[in-house]
């Protein structure tokens, strides 16, 4: 395939190889601590998980390794397939351990847990447009170019979520369903500190692993460089749907560093950072889920919750489709 490709003019192996050669210009220090870093980040998130699980379901035993084990399936996944369908891995596979749970409980669970994260990237958003002239339009253009159109298609998507929670609200079994998942937040104190402050940890261990890597290609760490990389980063994986926002990343990221460093140290940086964590998420995921499972057990779980959330997501699909039609 890599002859094929370099037949028809395309000089994939020399990208491969001046990609490795930038790898190995990484110190071990780095690697390591990134790699520490990342598993902080992976075990405070899914702390975080574990205490929205118990307060949904308060009379099952959730141990820790499962659910630590499940979001690092997620995180792995994310990586490197597109449209996050890594989390839906998770929430089937959280589905299927948890006995009485259901997938409205878990998708609930799921919104709930994403809430401290929302507050933090949302700020680092809006740092990152202050700040970086262009990075706004570079990932947004087309609401750039088109203001009013933008604003008709958000009143669509409200008056669609408010038809939504009506549609939901109006079904007892299903609306019982999801405010199980969301029960710790009838419990302001427990969430807190089970659940903000764990993804507050996981936050910081975030911008820990942009400082790292920030440094190991001589790029000046500041509070400004670190926060509006990793805002660059995680902006590119949302709005992205290359797997893991790749391409996009490493653009965004030079756009960010344009002042600071040069175009091919800024891209070396993004393509190295991305690589080794996506790399080690694998790994970790590896380790945790032949910890948990056992090799042949944990294979068959991941593979059977693969095809449910490919499934899930068809499904998901299609209802929308059909809403759309139908409205």
């Amino acid at each position: 395939m890599l002859w094929l490709l370099d037949l028809l003019g395309v000089p994939v192996s020399d990208w491969i190889h001046t990609l490795f050669q930038n790898i190995r210009s990484v110190p071990t220090s780095a690697i390591v601590g990134g790699v520490v870093l990342e598993i902080l980040q992976t075990v405070f998130a899914a702390l975080s998980w574990v205490t929205i699980l118990r307060a949904a379901f308060p009379d099952v035993k959730i141990p820790v390794r499962p659910v630590l084990a499940s979001y690092a399936v997620a995180v792995a996944l994310n990586g490197f397939l597109p449209a996050n369908i890594g989390t839906l891995v998770m929430m089937v596979m959280l589905t299927s351990l948890i006995a009485g749970a259901t997938f409205a409980a878990v998708f609930s669970g799921f919104v709930i847990q994403k809430i401290p994260f929302t507050v933090f990237t949302v700020a680092m958003y809006v740092y990152l447009f202050v700040t970086v002239t262009g990075s706004f339009s570079f990932e947004f253009a087309f609401i750039a170019n088109h203001p009013g159109l933008t604003v008709l298609i958000a009143i669509g998507a409200i008056v669609l979520l408010v038809l939504l929670g009506m549609f939901f609200w109006h079904r007892s079994k299903l609306r019982d369903q999801i405010k199980s998942g969301g029960a710790i937040l009838s419990q302001p104190r427990r969430f807190m500190i089970g659940v903000a402050l764990p993804c507050l940890a996981s936050f910081l261990a975030r911008l820990g692993i942009t400082a790292v890597f920030l440094a190991a290609y001589s790029i000046p760490v500041s509070v400004h460089t670190v926060t509006a990389v990793t805002a660059a980063n995680s902006l590119s994986s949302s709005v992205s749907v290359t797997p893991g926002g790749a391409g996009v990343t490493q653009a965004l990221n030079v756009v960010v560093l344009e002042s600071i460093t040069t175009k091919s140290n800024a891209t070396a940086y993004s393509v190295s950072q991305q690589l080794i964590i996506t790399a080690w998420d694998i790994v970790f995921a590896v380790i945790m889920v032949t910890w948990v499972f056992g090799w042949s057990g944990g294979k068959d779980l991941v593979k059977r919750s693969y095809v449910a959330a490919e499934e899930k997501r068809d499904e998901m699909k299609q209802k929308h489709a059909a809403k759309s039609a139908g409205g």
